[in-house]
């Protein structure tokens, strides 16, 4: 019977991989919740890795799993995955089963995030991941294949956490940054279920023989034991408070969330990628951004649901009795677990995610963690003007402990928004949106104070008392002389810029002189593109009210795009009209922010003088003339970044082949090519001999025809200044009459003969009648209508 026992979970195992290649997904999860009621402890052990890896997939992305970023709920097994994945579901059934019998996971180093594998990898403490220490197994093979033991919760969130970053091999068109997937719905349900902001912690639904899941040791860093330490080790009985016991869960949770998402950069790390010859080790998709701005939102909600009586008690207050360990760790959560790792994490993005619209997913996240505010859960009926959306002044100390978020990521953000076109609308939309945040009446106020704090000397700090310093977030009194007030908050602005930049940092003032240069700066290019912006739009509004009627006449542009040559695709019509509206408002915000009057402002744009085009789009940009050709200025490129010039492109191949239109048919155009391409052929000579005559035939002919005479020459490329030129022969060209229009405008005239009783070769013979005299008109009188 024992070696019966003890063969019975390998059975199990293989049984259930069979089954994963054969059954659909819906009854694997049945059998599954069966096998996790029906089998004990001892035998779930040997399954659990390999159906975590199932679930999720592999930590190298070879196998993929169940594809959670790409399940959505439209999806026929996404209600399925939800219920067997939920908080309280048969997944976290077994976590806990398992947890209660103290089992080990090995994870490799491999797969930590850079600094953490580093520091393990050279063997020194780790003083930013607490979660990872004391958990290092050293195997006999060397340091090389060193693995970390992972009780099971801490395995089932690694697994679920690392799922987001593991590089998958998506099928063609599909990508994993949709806000609807399973995977981050999951992300959601997890915070709310172990961060809540109303209630406690649900408890375990199992528990074992001594009563409650075995805690592992939490820790809130080396510097600073955890706030929950106490209560979890001091109450073990089975009549513990069960928010105490539970608790660790949610520390877990975050820590695992923090260190898998963010950690990938420390301050000497990043310090080294500013060099060029530095690859960078981890590269954030937009989907992860994304998941990092739900979980900082949620911070926020969580801390800031913490009660007002015990935000404002003293220090005497805070006993055990009183106040739980959820409310503890709810005062620490963000500065302790987040801040740090954040505002690298951050720093990164800002400074080498491309100059494109996706940039937004960042945006968002950095917005949405320096307004802490818009997440208080306060319900408030009055709609949110300029007026009383004043950033109230509780949140005066978040802005100190915080200042490097404000002040260096807005330095950062004017570096790249300078150089990015503000003429797209979705461009122009996150340098409104920046403006507008930074513009709520008292921020820039509290922004300034704080730096006029760091700037203080540093004497300042000597008066203070030798007793470890407490801010009221983590249990201080506010209840201070004035000198203690100001002392505290000097040392703790101080400390936190120390923390994330250095010692030997270089602060810049955001409201000071040299930032102020960069900020007219950018408050040039945006009245730049402004008027661009604006010319464009008027252009495209005069080019679609000409072409309206005359186009169906044959009178309009000839130019098959019907494009102003400064316009984008995307930039167009209600598209221009939007970023003219962003840029202004804009503008509004940024004098708002740094107390420009409208004199100021005026000033400043009228200072533009030459490097305003005055609406002549067709001048190059400005260049200098090198060895091999022209090399655009850093003037150049700012006018084209901001549609301000654009070189001469014009398409230089085969009228003939150009790719069918939207307002063509396909059928017809590769007819008629083939007829006008044989005809060709067989009269080619006698068309040619026909143009190169001098007289009324020759002109006539070069009329219907191509012009022989007529060259181009376009410069092939702004550096080479080598000249392309093609002389094009004489030759039919049939494909107008594949154009809808063309083939309407012959209907409408057979249909206005037939009603005058003319049959259909009478009315073919008038069109040509009409299309030969047009052609003779054109003739004798084009070069006439040319010059007017």
């Amino acid at each position: 019977m024992a070696a019966q026992t003890l063969q019975q979970p390998s059975f199990l195992l293989a049984n259930l991989k069979a089954d994963s290649t054969t059954k659909p997904l819906l009854h694997r999860c049945q059998d599954l919740v069966k096998v996790i009621d029906d089998y004990p402890a001892k035998e779930l052990h040997l399954i659990f890795p390999w159906l975590v890896e199932n679930v999720f997939g592999s930590l190298d992305g070879v196998i993929t799993g169940w594809n959670l970023r790409l399940l959505h709920s439209r999806s026929q097994d996404y209600n399925t995955v939800m219920e067997f994945l939920n908080p309280s579901g048969p997944m976290m059934k077994l976590v806990y089963k398992l947890q209660a019998e103290e089992y080990k996971y090995e994870i490799p180093v491999n797969y930590l995030p850079g600094p953490v594998k580093v520091c393990i990898q050279e063997g020194v403490p780790v003083p930013d991941c607490p979660l990872f220490q004391n958990k290092v197994q050293f195997p006999l093979a060397g340091l090389l294949n060193l693995n970390l033991a992972l009780n099971p919760f801490e395995f089932y969130m690694f697994n679920f956490a690392h799922c987001l970053i593991t590089p998958k091999n998506f099928p063609p068109g599909q990508h994993g940054s949709n806000t609807d997937s399973a995977y981050f719905v999951l992300v959601d349900t997890y915070l709310k279920f172990f961060l809540p902001s109303e209630g406690s912690v649900p408890p375990s639904p199992f528990s074992d023989s001594r009563g409650s899941v075995t805690a592992p040791s939490p820790s809130y860093g080396v510097h600073s034991p955890s706030l929950l330490k106490h209560h979890i080790f001091h109450q073990p009985s089975v009549n513990a408070d069960p928010a105490a016991q539970e608790i660790w869960r949610s520390e877990t949770l975050l820590q695992m969330f923090v260190e898998v998402w963010l950690h990938h950069y420390s301050l000497e790390m990043y310090q080294k990628l500013q060099s060029p010859q530095v690859k960078e080790p981890f590269s954030p998709t937009e989907e992860h951004v994304l998941v990092v701005r739900l979980l900082v939102k949620h911070l926020h909600a969580f801390s800031n649901s913490l009660k007002p009586e015990q935000l404002s008690s003293s220090p005497s207050a805070h006993s055990h009795t009183h106040t739980s360990p959820l409310e503890e760790f709810k005062r620490v959560v963000v500065q302790r677990f987040v801040q740090q790792k954040l505002y690298l994490f951050l720093q990164h993005c800002f400074g080498h995610w491309p100059l494109d619209a996706s940039f937004r997913a960042v945006l968002e996240t950095w917005l949405s963690y320096v307004q802490p505010w818009r997440y208080t859960g306060e319900k408030n009926n009055q709609p949110q003007t300029d007026q009383n959306r004043t950033v109230p002044d509780k949140w005066e100390m978040f802005v100190q402990e915080n200042l490097l978020m404000y002040t260096k990521l807005f330095q950062v953000f004017l570096n790249r928004a300078v150089r990015t076109d503000l003429v797209n609308a979705k461009n122009a939309l996150m340098v409104f949106r920046v403006a507008k945040v930074f513009s709520q009446p008292n921020l820039a106020e509290m922004i300034q104070k704080g730096e006029q704090l760091f700037l203080e000397p540093e004497h300042v700090l000597h008066h203070r008392q030798p007793r470890g310093y407490l801010t009221p977030s983590q249990g201080g009194s506010y209840l201070s002389s004035r000198q203690r007030v100001v002392t505290d908050m000097v040392f703790r602005v101080k400390s936190h810029v120390y923390s994330l930049e250095g010692q030997d940092c270089q602060y810049k003032q955001m409201f000071g002189t040299e930032l102020r240069g960069t900020v007219m700066k950018l408050i040039q290019i945006i009245a730049q593109a402004r008027q661009t912006a604006k010319r464009i739009s008027d252009h495209s509004t005069e080019v679609t009210a000409n072409n309206s009627f005359l186009s169906w006449f044959g009178l309009a542009s000839p130019d098959l795009n019907n494009t102003f040559s400064g316009a984008e695709p995307e930039e167009s019509g209600e598209c221009l009209k939007k970023t003219h509206e962003f840029l202004e408002r804009a503008l509004e915000n940024l004098c708002q922010i740094f107390k420009l009057n409208q004199g100021q402002l005026t000033q400043l744009i009228s200072n533009l003088g030459s490097s305003q085009d005055n609406g002549n789009c067709k001048q190059l940009p400005d260049c200098i003339q090198g060895e091999n050709g022209l090399i655009l200025t850093d003037l150049g490129r700012m006018q084209i970044i901001n549609g301000l010039r654009r070189f001469d492109i014009q398409y230089q191949g085969d009228p003939e082949l150009q790719p069918i239109r939207s307002y063509e048919n396909a059928l017809l155009v590769r007819l008629f090519y083939r007829i006008s391409s044989l005809v060709n052929n067989i009269f080619g000579a006698h068309m040619n001999a026909l143009c190169s005559r001098p007289d009324f035939l020759g002109r006539l002919g070069r009329h219907y025809l191509s012009d022989p005479n007529s060259s181009t020459q376009l410069k092939q490329s702004p550096v080479t200044q080598r000249m392309l030129e093609r002389n094009r022969l004489p030759r039919l060209s049939l494909r107008p009459l594949a154009s809808y229009r063309t083939l309407l405008m012959l209907l409408l005239f057979y249909t206005f003969g037939a009603l005058l009783s003319f049959g259909p070769m009478s009315s073919t013979l008038l069109i040509l009648c009409g299309g030969f005299l047009y052609g003779l008109l054109m003739t004798l009188f084009g070069d006439k209508l040319k010059t007017h």
